[in-house]
């Protein structure tokens, strides 16, 4: 992988300043409420194709898919098919019929290839999805935040420190347009979490002194394996088995387990200072799964000395365990997707959230379009760009076995995972990590 990110970067996409002419877009944009609300969509596979079903039904507002872009042509057209189709629901998408009134895709604003993301952007749309696999969402993102356009990013935003700094920066740019930018950590919009950590904020537990976040599950994802048949590149094949390569997903401990550390960052008002963390593959191995790993173990110290044990797994036959803890010098709380509670030093409950509790997949959406509609900007940028982080260093430390302190992958590691060129060709997979040999970048 290259690792002469600023020279890589400028290669791949120009950085422009922010002009006089950009500032205020946001403000402009539907300010009167009632005008259509026209979406692009970038990443055409499960995830992007769930949220463009949410964002188009979580208003009874005008809203109209307008533009979609994939790498690939046959991912795209499948998407297309079942967004006019309809499909049955899965964990993160509720089951919906033909959506084809709220769509205006003709094949001129449908694109394909490496460059699809810029096709969508300048195509005329109000607010882009950004949906790929992680590597891409920095450049994204900094593109659509130049071209004025508002902003939903999946998480995680990045898989390396450099990407991160781009995201940041990004993010202030978004800030100054008054650009509306929400992130895919959709437990900041899920009512339980809201009520949880505004109570643990307020002081419920006390001063907060240590904690404990898991995902933890058997495999997931593993029929989407493709195989590497003989007429197919390196680049093709890493790009549609992306969740198994380190330079795409970030692994799992970014592309899953980033929603735990985000609701620790978030509950602690902070992120960590530094971190040590372990991990390996023991269920996952062969080539056919990349170069990631399938568990990691991980400690994160956070301002005064406040400890949280981060673990998650994705190996057959373990226990299902997924869900956060905070411990203060006054009790606990606990959320899980389902339930959050809080406990008093002996281990009673005091507290049960027991209100209303809308989908979060569809509330994140619903904020982005009010927040579009009344021209009154938020930005989520800077949150889901540190807990993406804590998730990036926790591997780096893992993949190394080295400790590092936030401070120095935030400013000094020159890591960048980018390819040297985004063309169908060869392309050498990193090794896997091996602890105490793996350099620290």
């Amino acid at each position: 992988m290259h690792l002469d990110g600023d020279v890589s970067r400028r290669a791949f996409i120009k950085t422009s300043a922010v002009s006089a002419v950009g500032l205020g877009v946001a403000a402009r944009a539907h300010a009167a409420g009632s005008d259509v609300i026209r979406v692009g969509l970038i990443g055409c596979g499960g995830r992007g194709t769930g949220a463009v079903t949410q964002i188009l039904q979580c208003s009874d507002k005008p809203v109209k898919l307008w533009a979609m872009g994939d790498l690939f042509q046959d991912q795209l057209d499948a998407s297309y098919r079942m967004l006019t189709q309809g499909a049955e629901g899965r964990y993160d998408r509720d089951a919906f019929e033909s959506l084809a009134p709220k769509m205006d895709v003709p094949t001129s604003r449908r694109f394909v290839g490496f460059d699809a993301y810029q096709g969508v952007i300048d195509s005329g749309v109000d607010v882009v999805l950004l949906t790929t696999p992680p590597h891409f969402r920095p450049a994204h993102f900094q593109a659509a935040v130049q071209a004025g356009k508002h902003v939903f990013m999946e998480k995680p935003v990045a898989v390396d420190p450099a990407g991160i700094r781009m995201v940041l920066a990004a993010g202030e740019e978004a800030r100054r347009k008054g650009l509306t930018v929400v992130a895919g950590t959709q437990r900041r919009h899920q009512n339980h979490y809201i009520d949880i950590t505004k109570r643990v904020r307020d002081g419920a537990i006390g001063e907060i002194r240590a904690g404990q976040c898991y995902w933890n599950m058997g495999f997931a994802w593993d029929q989407f394996k493709a195989p590497q048949s003989a007429d197919m590149s390196d680049m093709e094949w890493q790009c549609r088995n992306w969740f198994y390569m380190t330079w795409l997903s970030g692994d799992h401990i970014c592309e899953q387990h980033v929603h735990n550390l985000d609701v620790i960052n978030w509950g602690i008002g902070t992120p960590p200072r530094q971190v040590v963390g372990m991990g390996g593959r023991q269920a996952r191995t062969g080539p056919a799964y990349g170069n990631v790993f399938d568990h990691f173990a991980c400690e994160f110290e956070y301002p005064g000395g406040v400890r949280v044990a981060s673990m998650c797994k994705q190996m057959p036959g373990s226990a299902y365990h997924v869900c956060e803890r905070l411990v203060g010098t006054e009790g606990q709380s606990y959320t899980d997707q389902a339930v959050g509670f809080i406990k008093d030093r002996r281990g009673n409950t005091i507290y049960k959230y027991e209100g209303p509790n809308e989908n979060p997949y569809y509330q994140e959406h619903r904020v982005l379009l009010e927040s579009v509609r009344q021209g009154k900007a938020i930005n989520e940028a800077r949150d889901v760009a540190e807990s993406t982080m804590c998730a990036i260093i926790g591997r780096m430390s893992a993949y190394t076995g080295r400790a590092l302190k936030w401070d120095w992958a935030m400013k000094a590691s020159k890591l960048d995972l980018r390819p040297e060129q985004y063309a169908f060709g060869d392309l050498p997979l990193d090794p896997v990590a091996v602890p105490g040999k793996t350099s620290l970048i």
